[in-house]
């Protein structure tokens, strides 16, 4: 990228890129107030964007982790003002006990979003991939969940 292309990136873009770079080198004891300051950028949709982001990396790698409560605890604190992220940081959670095999209720996962429907329905659970072959919110979900099922002869 050039000068002349620089000039004409909207500032909120380098500020994204600037701040996904920030997030993923972030040290652990550093990571809550680091979103807090992103959150607290400008341009609130741009924000938003860069921590879920960042919130779905960092949940992918604890997922399976014990230091995940902390975590989920530590960020749900840190974007407690901001519903979006707040549920992805609850569908996330739902989605380790599904996939873990932790104790979780069906009716939570039938309330979920399209995302976490959708993730639920690939992953490994034939419990949560039957509720979702059968009642899953949409076409897509549905057919995820039995080719799952198909895969793992559960069908």
């Amino acid at each position: 990228m050039n000068a002349e292309d620089n000039q004409r990136e909207p500032a909120e873009h380098a500020r994204y890129a600037a701040y996904l770079v920030e997030l993923e080198q972030v040290a652990d004891a550093d990571e809550t107030e680091l979103v807090g300051r992103v959150l607290a950028d400008p341009d609130p949709v741009m924000a938003r964007a860069a921590v879920v982001r960042h919130l779905d990396r960092r949940a992918a790698e604890l997922c399976p982790d014990p230091v995940w409560e902390e975590w989920a605890a530590a960020m749900t604190r840190a974007v407690a003002a901001h519903p979006f992220l707040t549920r992805r940081l609850r569908e996330w959670s739902l989605l380790r006990a599904v996939t873990l095999r932790l104790p979780w209720h069906q009716d939570e996962l039938l309330a979920s979003s399209d995302w976490l429907q959708l993730k639920a329905a690939a992953g490994p659970d034939p419990v949560a991939s039957g509720v979702l072959a059968d009642r899953g919110r949409t076409k897509r979900i549905r057919h995820t969940a039995r080719a799952g099922l198909t895969r793992r002869g559960g069908s």
